[in-house]
């Protein structure tokens, strides 16, 4: 008897059920499994290219950190990506999938370059101006999408992503076009912006400090503004509960308006950074942005909403991009593994959703000796049928 009682004891089976709210351990570890396990496959494929994936590994930080340039290389290509990622995920707050952040980067370089070459602003305030200018050409860059999205009900995913192109080809006709240099030969690029509007490097590095700065700053106020003010509260709401933020009578229009001219600004201050910062000059699309506008979805993906949390994800998605230029030279490996990498990140991050949302959970049944009860005691978790009430016709066999 005891034994068959121990024996219904450790009956039981597995069940999903769904987390209320999870924790800041689980949503670090399950973000860190996701890095992990796109490192493992990585590696794999190191394998099988014939390399000891330990020691690929080795030599691509050994060669990025031999000296401090190297990691001063990181945290310059994790600046665009912290500016337009922490945008991203504070549209992704309010449920507006902003696909967009690589034509606002370079609407934004496009605004910078045409005060630099154009504009004769006093020395002190061109820097100030430029940011100004970036700022601005950014938002009005996301303003149709966010435009069309309120008023028309136009899928922004479509929106945001067609203004990318229409961006590249601004670039590429301006410089081949109206605003390709008189002194340049055989490149489609404009004249060198002046010594006044080139930003401010760290040492002897590239890395541009003041956009840095700006990054940090932007991340940081992000956090505060979705935490402690009544417009981060809005944006929250009308993510997590749309018909509760409409009865709260949260303006729609105008939440969503103003969270895109902040998105697509602070995108638009990344594309100023890399003019005025790196090449001095409205140059090709490509060089401008590397891809950063999309790489920086998977930046916000993986902070999970924190922008705080953003930092470390650009930190390591800018990383990645430093190890492309070291696996082409040390590993000579086509240059579209960080795109693979990044890929993997991201396939990860999705993949990994469930077990935020939902957890495992052991649970006992008894054994019964009444067959009847078989199938009520199958349904973990449901209640038994009420007894028959007094209104209910009772049959003469009872």
């Amino acid at each position: 008897m005891n034994q068959a009682n121990q024996t219904g004891q450790t009956k039981g089976r597995w069940r999903l059920e769904p987390r209320l709210t999870p924790n800041r351990w689980v949503v670090g570890l399950v973000s860190l499994g996701s890095v992990v396990a796109a490192l493992v496959v990585t590696g794999v494929i190191f394998a099988a290219y014939g390399f000891n994936p330990l020691q690929a590994y080795r030599d691509i930080l050994g060669a990025i950190f031999a000296d401090w340039r190297g990691a001063a290389e990181v945290v310059r290509r994790a600046i665009p990506l912290l500016l337009a990622g922490v945008g991203i995920l504070l549209a992704l707050k309010a449920r507006f999938w902003n696909i967009g952040a690589e034509g606002q980067i370079l609407a934004g370089a496009v605004a910078a370059s045409g005060v630099a070459l154009f504009v004769p602003v006093p020395a002190p305030l061109m820097i100030p101006t430029l940011f100004i200018v970036g700022f601005l050409g950014g938002a009005l860059w996301s303003f149709v999408p966010a435009i069309l999205k309120v008023k028309l009900g136009v899928n922004e995913i479509i929106t945001t992503l067609m203004m990318n192109y229409v961006a590249l080809y601004m670039v590429q006709w301006l410089i081949n076009g109206p605003w390709k240099g008189l002194t340049t030969r055989g490149f489609a690029r404009s004249d060198p912006f002046p010594s006044v509007a080139e930003l401010p490097t760290w040492g002897a590095t590239r890395l541009h400090w003041p956009t840095l700065v700006l990054g940090l700053l932007f991340a940081i106020g992000v956090a505060f503004l979705l935490s402690r003010t009544k417009l981060g509260f809005e944006i929250r709401m009308m993510g997590e509960s749309p018909e509760a933020a409409r009865y709260a009578g949260v303006d729609f229009f105008r939440t969503t308006l103003l969270l895109m001219l902040i998105a697509g600004g602070a995108a638009g201050l990344a594309g100023v950074g890399e003019v005025a910062g790196i090449h001095h000059r409205l140059v090709g699309p490509d060089d401008i942005s590397l891809g950063y506008g999309y790489t920086a979805i998977i930046v916000a993906l993986l902070a999970r909403g924190s922008a705080l949390a953003a930092i470390l994800t650009a930190l390591f998605l800018g990383l990645v991009f430093a190890s492309g230029d070291v696996m082409r030279v040390v590993l000579r490996l086509p240059a579209q593994m960080t795109d693979v990498i990044s890929g993997l990140v991201l396939f990860f991050v999705i993949c990994s959703e469930p077990l935020m949302r939902y957890t495992l959970r052991w649970v006992p049944k008894q054994e019964s000796g009444q067959g009847a009860n078989d199938g009520v005691n199958d349904r973990v978790g449901s209640s038994p049928p009420p007894p028959p009430t007094v209104s209910e016709p009772v049959s003469e066999g009872d």
